[in-house]
């Protein structure tokens, strides 16, 4: 799969992801995402028309990449997360991304990773649930 940035896939440029797919999910499909718990289900519902579109990973790994931003803004507001280089972490032999989400609970995640596998996978990977796994304290 080759995606074809507007940034330099780093930690530092994962608001900036985030902001764009805001802006599109607003102009192409008028879905407001406000970076809340709750705006999760709307990314969910948006991958989702993809599938059943028929989308391809391939065909919309851009857009895939910006909603995993998102997702990862959602976990760095309200569950005190932050951004880090994958290779800097435990995660560097599994995540293919360049960057994931530590968590003040320990807890690492690959939100970006996990919007592709949404598309890949249907409801099974459903990033509301993804959200309370990760964020939720044990």
């Amino acid at each position: 799969m080759q995606l074809q940035l507007r940034y330099e896939p780093t930690p530092e440029n994962a608001t900036k992801f985030a902001e764009n797919i805001v802006a599109a999910a607003e102009n192409i499909s008028e879905v407001t995402l406000d970076y809340s718990v709750e705006s999760l289900q709307a990314v969910d519902d948006i991958i989702e028309s993809f599938r059943q579109d028929g989308c391809t990973a391939d065909q919309v790994a851009a857009t895939l990449f910006g909603f995993g931003c998102y997702i990862g803004e959602v976990f760095v507001r309200h569950a005190g997360g932050a951004w880090k280089e994958t290779a800097q972490t435990e995660m560097a032999a599994v995540a293919r991304f360049p960057m994931v989400v530590a968590l003040e609970n320990g807890k690492l995640c690959n939100p970006i990773g996990k919007a592709f596998k949404r598309l890949q996978n249907g409801e099974e990977d459903n990033i509301p649930y993804f959200y309370q796994v990760f964020a939720v304290e044990e």
